[in-house]
């Protein structure tokens, strides 16, 4: 990146924003924020129940995410959040008009996987298949990539921190 953008890690859970989104922080030397940490813990407490969220419960948590980004326009950031739906994004960008988004894409069979070996999270696996009914895709006429997560993490951010690299 050679202009200092804060950067929404986006995608279904399992695709590993976490992992992602720190690791390409580190990459441009920038800060990390865990878009998890912006919940309310209602909102946590809904999903580890195993219900998905509403977009009622969403605003206030993209609200959260976009005044983060829009107070470290100018220097840079990274933050994980799914931004699932264009409307969510359009929140984000309404806070912080710069913001670029890594969309993290994948087989549904290969994120599966991955989020049943991992611990200690409260997104349950059984919530995977809505938030895939849910996704919307990255528009063209929306600044961001997508990079799939077939590979290591060190692979894919390579590969996130090239398509970033190469955005007007």
């Amino acid at each position: 990146m050679n202009t200092p953008h804060v950067v929404v890690v986006m995608g279904v859970a399992g695709t590993g924003k976490t992992t992602i989104g720190s690791l390409l922080a580190a990459r441009f030397d920038v800060p990390y924020a865990e878009g998890d940490d912006f919940h309310p813990r209602a909102n946590i407490d809904k999903m580890t129940a195993g219900a998905p969220l509403t977009d009622d419960d969403r605003w206030p948590w993209l609200d959260a995410i976009g005044a983060w980004a829009h107070g470290r326009a100018g220097r840079g950031g990274v933050v994980s959040c799914s931004a699932l739906k264009r409307s969510y994004r359009d929140r984000l960008r309404e806070a912080a008009p710069g913001v670029v988004f890594v969309h993290l894409t994948g087989d549904r069979a290969l994120i599966g996987d991955r989020m049943s070996h991992r611990r200690g999270h409260f997104m349950p696996t059984a919530l995977l298949d809505s938030q895939f009914a849910t996704l919307q895709p990255l528009e063209q006429d929306e600044s961001g990539v997508a990079v799939d997560v077939a590979g290591s993490p060190e692979e894919i951010t390579a590969r996130a921190a090239a398509a970033l690299d190469a955005l007007p």
